[in-house]
């Protein structure tokens, strides 16, 4: 979700929602600031004014108390952006120095007319013996380096005077912010590019974009830090993207996770069912069942073995349970009396810890094939499909499948090594051909739709890289989806996006080699709190 301004920079702002923060490719952005400038009037001088104004925004916001900011400008667009933010940060009392690494005879266009409103004296530096000679080295030293050497239309790799610019980035020890992008990477990159790529890519500790995304912005880890996105004044109808790729944002999620009606009770959340469990692996289904309350149902119910009950009902007092018949190995017997209890439930989540008992696995494809309740599939509920996926459609019905890679390959008939070269490509077609919604787990989780618009989440670390995880995400998509029955695609985001982001807040507490599955129930009351701040901020963002 992003929110546009109804007036350029200089009127008054009116700002209002517009869903999906899409990402675009390099020509698909020059494409959509021409037709800003072209079909709707929005001179391309005051797109670059209001770029400019965003960056000096994000510098006074964030490095505050950064005294002395170096602006590192090419001769292109990218260093018309930092010349605007020069002139701005200057007139709140920076002391700034611009070093622009071309012969300014060279400028051309807006850059060259906003190189001309400069209030300050540029060091020129258009070689690099002018870049190393001791009257610039003199003036590098400040406490915040901006990064307008080049932009997204650049095509690497770099070399010559550029990348000796960037290599004095990559050298120091001050805090660099990248505008638009860090100078050498590929911005239609989607995967990460710093060891795959030969030549040069400037550091960044925070990024700042105009209006969409690009791929290497959500795919290739360009920062340590946060990625921001700036409207700049292009109106949501030109922004036009063929990629079919979004990212979720806390601004998504801001309609699910707002303030609750005074006058409300557990039957307004939904009731969950959570079906699954067996000797040894109680806990699996427990933390489901869990995570959903924890996410905002109204009810969760555990459906599990009867001999597993009793450690299922002792995992946490809110979590109702009702027992199931059991084959010999402790698993979900066949004959288990499951229609009554799925009878008004809102959600059924099937799978965390069900085991792969033949048995058990006819009963599970039994209930998703012939359940029209809404349905998340997980684990070993997936797994009881694998040589069966031609019985796994959720034609006409809501059906979401949570996969890991090793999962995701069982369904697909492939290795996990080919999942993980093509993560967009094999959910994609999974999700086309069986008619369903399919997140498939990892960095960067994909939430795919039957229509291959699929939306990439930027919440999440390492540390979640332990067993129960997963189980946790089924309770919580399962959670969400109770809750909002009208919107499914927003709920399994909303979902994904919190999982993460509760991930990450603990990553603070416990770190990466200490996380536990059952962490992330802790962490979820302050991933909401976050969220809700995050879904307040004027620029879109992510982590790293």
């Amino acid at each position: 979700m992003i929110l546009r301004p109804s007036a350029p920079r200089g009127g008054p702002f009116c700002f209002i929602f517009v869903v999906g923060m899409k990402i675009v490719t390099t020509a698909e952005m020059r494409a959509i600031d021409r037709a800003t400038s072209e079909r709707y009037g929005v001179p391309s001088l005051t797109l670059m004014e209001n770029a400019g104004s965003a960056v000096a925004e994000h510098v006074l916001a964030h490095y505050g108390a950064a005294l002395k900011i170096v602006v590192f400008c090419g001769k292109g667009n990218n260093g018309g952006d930092g010349f605007v933010a020069a002139r701005l940060l200057h007139e709140e009392g920076k002391t700034v120095q611009v070093i622009l690494l071309a012969d300014p005879a060279s400028l051309r266009g807006d850059a060259a007319a906003m190189f001309r409103k400069l209030p300050v004296d540029p060091i020129i530096a258009p070689s690099n013996q002018e870049l190393h000679s001791d009257r610039v080295q003199l003036l590098l030293p400040g406490d915040l380096y901006l990064d307008a050497i080049l932009g997204t239309g650049f095509k690497p790799p770099v070399d010559g005077l550029y990348a000796d610019a960037i290599a004095i980035l990559n050298a120091s020890h001050v805090p660099v912010v990248a505008v638009d992008i860090p100078s050498g990477a590929d911005a239609d990159a989607m995967a990460p590019q710093q060891a795959a790529q030969k030549g040069i890519i400037a550091r960044a500790d925070s990024i700042i974009t105009f209006t969409a995304a690009r791929p290497a912005h959500v795919f290739s880890s360009l920062s340590e830090g946060r990625t921001y996105v700036a409207d700049i004044g292009s109106p949501s109808e030109a922004i036009i993207s063929s990629l079919q790729l979004n990212v979720i944002t806390a601004r998504d999620l801001a309609p699910l996770i707002e303030p609750r009606p005074v006058e409300s009770n557990k039957g307004n959340y939904g009731h969950v069912l959570v079906v699954g469990g067996s000797v040894g692996k109680a806990g699996s289904v427990a933390m489901a069942g869990m995570a959903a309350l924890r996410t905002g149902a109204g009810l969760s119910t555990v459906a599990t073995p009867k001999s597993v009950l009793p450690t299922v009902a002792g995992f946490h007092p809110e979590l109702m349970t009702e027992p199931l018949a059991e084959t010999r190995a402790g698993t979900i017997a066949a004959g288990a009396r499951l229609d009554a209890l799925i009878k008004g439930k809102s959600v059924l989540a099937i799978g965390p810890g069900i085991s792969r008992v033949p048995e058990t696995s006819e009963l599970v494809r039994s209930l998703v094939s012939k359940n029209e309740t809404p349905i998340v599939l997980d684990a070993d509920g997936l797994n009881a499909f694998e040589g069966h996926t031609n019985e796994l459609n959720g034609k006409g019905r809501v059906l979401v499948i949570t996969p890991h890679p090793g999962e995701m390959a069982r369904l697909a008939g492939c290795s996990t090594a080919d999942v993980q070269k093509d993560r967009l490509g094999v959910a994609r077609r999974f999700a086309r051909e069986h008619e369903l919604t399919v997140v498939l787990k990892g960095n960067r989780t994909l939430v795919v739709q039957p229509d291959c618009e699929a939306w990439v989440n930027t919440t999440g670390n390492p540390g979640m890289s332990t067993g129960g995880t997963g189980d946790i995400l089924t309770g919580m998509v399962a959670g969400m989806m109770a809750q909002h029955a009208k919107d499914t695609l927003l709920a399994v985001c909303a979902a994904v996006h919190l999982h993460g982001l509760a991930g990450d807040v603990m990553l603070e507490g416990v770190g990466e080699h200490s996380m536990v599955a059952t962490d992330l129930l802790r962490g979820l009351p302050e991933a909401f709190r976050r969220a809700q701040r995050a879904a307040r901020e004027k620029f879109v963002l992510w982590d790293r």
